[in-house]
């Protein structure tokens, strides 16, 4: 099962008291449903999302759904699942605040009572979630949630509900309907903590925790190899202006201090500044700094490029 799989099936199965299943009814409605007066008609692919929508109207309005299986041969082999309502069906609609005043059913977006507290909004949106919803598994290359919707005004609205929660959600129109998403690792984690996906935020954790560590050692790593590589550069060109000194026969312009230093450079090529300076301090019994060793080799940089210049 794939994680998006999983999310559904943990949230299909959360106990809720009968005001927030109606909310959640709503955003599965509005999300994906052909609503007339006479008939509500859902078709999905994900078996929890079906058995979810069967039980919410037979536990509420005692109304038992039909569902219909049939494969779904375009590209993939699933098996497609269609819940028809055909009893209650205005009180059902009324009560999700899909029709109007003029008793027209509303193709856009709910009434405001439906996602009127936070509780309220959260079952909503994982009602949307559940229909059209898909995370990718923090295992992959890239962190992306989405939820696929019919119009550009209810996917405004849907951006409009997840942001209340801070979530940086975005509307991007697509060939067929508009994608509400979210790329941020930690907006995600949040997402899916607000539809009560709890066990799937541990697992989301988990794994974007240990991503991001392993991708904090991998960029100390290469800064630490770039410091190495940087290093051995600055070496090698000191060796060549020392080379390039004695070639010229002016090593004896370099006082003693200057001299020494010289001498275990070519010495130990491969040491850093602070390593060269504490093995000078240990073998000569002299104490010298980082400072001193910098500023002595910048002496002999300073006579080979003067050398360069006649």
């Amino acid at each position: 099962m794939t994680f998006s799989g999983k999310i559904k099936e943990e949230i299909s199965k959360i106990d809720s008291e009968k005001i927030e299943l109606l909310s959640e009814l709503s955003g599965i409605f509005c999300t994906n449903a052909d609503i007339k007066l006479y008939s509500i008609r859902v078709q999905t692919e994900n078996l929890n999302a079906a058995n979810r929508i069967f039980k919410i109207v037979k536990d509420i309005y005692n109304v038992t759904s039909n569902i219909t299986v049939k494969k779904n041969y375009n590209f993939k082999k699933n098996e497609i699942y269609i819940i028809e309502i055909k009893s209650h069906v205005p009180e059902i609609i009324k009560d999700l605040g899909l029709i109007g005043e003029t008793g027209f059913v509303i193709n856009t977006v709910p009434f405001e009572e439906i996602v009127a507290d936070d509780n309220l909004r959260s079952a909503f949106i994982r009602g949307c979630f559940l229909l059209t919803g898909s995370v990718n598994d923090p295992k992959t290359s890239r962190y992306h949630l989405e939820l696929i919707v019919n119009t550009n005004e209810f996917a405004e609205f849907l951006k409009t509900q997840i942001n209340t929660y801070g979530l940086n959600s975005k509307v991007l129109r697509r060939k067929k309907g508009y994608m509400v998403y979210i790329k941020e690792s930690e907006k995600i984690s949040d997402f899916l903590k607000m539809i009560k996906a709890f066990n799937g935020v541990m697992y989301y954790e988990d794994i974007r925790t240990y991503r991001e560590k392993i991708n904090m050692n991998n960029r100390i790593n290469n800064c630490e190899q770039a410091n190495v590589e940087k290093s051995l550069a600055s070496s090698n060109k000191q060796i060549k202006d020392i080379e390039f000194i004695k070639a010229k026969d002016a090593y004896d312009l370099l006082d003693e201090k200057v001299k020494t230093v010289a001498e275990y450079r070519v010495k130990y090529p491969d040491s850093s500044l602070i390593e060269l300076s504490e093995i000078i301090s240990v073998e000569t019994g002299n104490k010298v700094t980082k400072s001193c060793v910098n500023h002595r080799l910048r002496k002999i940089k300073d006579l080979a490029d003067k050398l360069k210049e006649k």
